[in-house]
């Protein structure tokens, strides 16, 4: 993939996630309390310190370097197919911004083809959240961000975004994570998130 392709697709993503971010907090809604015309009793009130929430800007450093993928996608999801295509190829990631970013370049082969592929991950450090930004060699664009976080060595990643022109959930969850290995799983929902089907399982195993 040419260096050019990659800074104009780069800077598309960080303007699109700036926008996301100003539209989302101009919803935030503070709540209050009602003004009471009694007078507090100062020497029983508790000051209680602000939980400090958790900095996930490294939750992906884990996963820098180079890695084996072994893959496989559903043929024509939702549709009750039942066909699954293999794939075996490569993976690389590369830190950003000292891990506030990440950019995987994945690059894979099957019966079908050839996939090539990059997916910016970048992390907003106010919502606590990463946004995951795909696109596929060629596309000229990306597609819906997938927004989430991790907990308890688990991520996961939810967006809802149009298929074959019905809308639907997309989830994504990164598990099995350690040095040397990690998984990944795609599901879409068209029934409001009530089931899920399954459609793209990767592994990746560390090369270096």
């Amino acid at each position: 993939m040419k260096t050019k392709y990659k800074l104009v697709l780069i800077s598309m993503i960080c303007l699109s996630a700036i926008s996301l971010q100003q539209r989302s907090m101009a919803g935030i809604l503070h709540p209050f309390n009602k003004p009471s015309n009694q007078h507090p009793d100062t020497s029983k009130t508790t000051v209680k310190a602000p939980s400090a929430e958790r900095d996930g800007q490294h939750d992906f450093d884990f996963e820098i370097g180079t890695w084996k993928t072994t893959l496989k996608r559903l043929d024509h999801p939702l549709t009750g197919s039942n066909n699954w295509i293999p794939y075996e190829g490569t993976t690389v990631v590369h830190k950003i911004w000292n891990g506030s970013a990440n950019m995987v370049e994945l690059e894979v082969d099957g019966p079908s083809g050839h996939i090539s592929a990059l997916n910016l991950r970048l992390y907003d450090a106010e919502a606590h959240q990463w946004t995951l930004n795909f696109s596929r060699l060629g596309s000229g664009t990306i597609g819906q961000p997938t927004v989430g976080e991790f907990k308890n060595g688990r991520g996961e990643f939810f967006d809802q975004e149009t298929y074959r022109g019905r809308f639907v959930f997309v989830r994504f969850i990164i598990t099995e994570i350690d040095h040397d290995t990690c998984h990944f799983e795609q599901s879409f929902s068209d029934d409001n998130g009530k089931t899920w089907e399954l459609n793209w399982v990767a592994t990746d195993t560390r090369v270096k």
